[in-house]
């Protein structure tokens, strides 16, 4: 994790890293059919990989979760775990991570803002046309998290400790 963290702080100073547009996501990893033996039922099903990714392609914070809470539920969990000291001033996301409480939290404890495109089901809407111009560009998150799917073991999970995954996924 200290490696992680001293290669984005060099590349942070180069002026390496587009800190303009962090986008977040995540993706689900599949499991080996002995592999969910001894881990939790919830987290062996189904990994998910939580990643926030900086306009470049490059990340800035990968956790692995289990896969039933909502990914809205997840941002604070990646957050902590950037790799740089300073986090960025907006996260721009799916419509999954359009939530209020996730609004109001990133507002009040990071300073972030949240760009995600409105629930067809939300009454108030909160985002106008201006700001999700950046949500087209979300293509550069997913190129990192195809980037990711190079590597076998966190396409599937094999290994039959679950602590073991989370280390695969912060070296790929």
């Amino acid at each position: 994790m200290e490696v992680l963290r001293l290669l984005a702080k060099h590349l942070h100073e180069r002026g390496k890293l587009n800190l303009e547009e962090p986008y977040v996501d995540a993706t689900f990893s599949s499991t080996k059919k002995g592999a969910s033996l001894l881990a939790r039922p919830s987290a062996a099903r189904a990994p998910k990989i939580v990643a926030i990714a900086c306009g470049d392609g490059l990340p800035l914070a990968v956790a692995v979760e289990s896969a039933p809470p909502a990914e809205c539920g997840l941002v604070e969990a990646v957050l902590a775990g950037c790799f740089l000291d300073e986090l960025p001033e907006r996260l721009i996301g799916e419509k999954a991570y359009d939530s209020d409480g996730l609004d109001r939290t990133l507002a009040e404890e990071y300073d972030a803002e949240m760009i995600a495109p409105n629930r067809s089901n939300r009454k108030q809407k909160t985002q106008d046309g201006r700001p999700l111009r950046r949500y087209r560009r979300r293509w550069e998150v997913k190129r990192f998290f195809a980037w990711m799917q190079n590597y076998p073991r966190l396409v599937t999970r094999w290994e039959y400790h679950i602590e073991n995954f989370p280390g695969f996924a912060q070296l790929a």
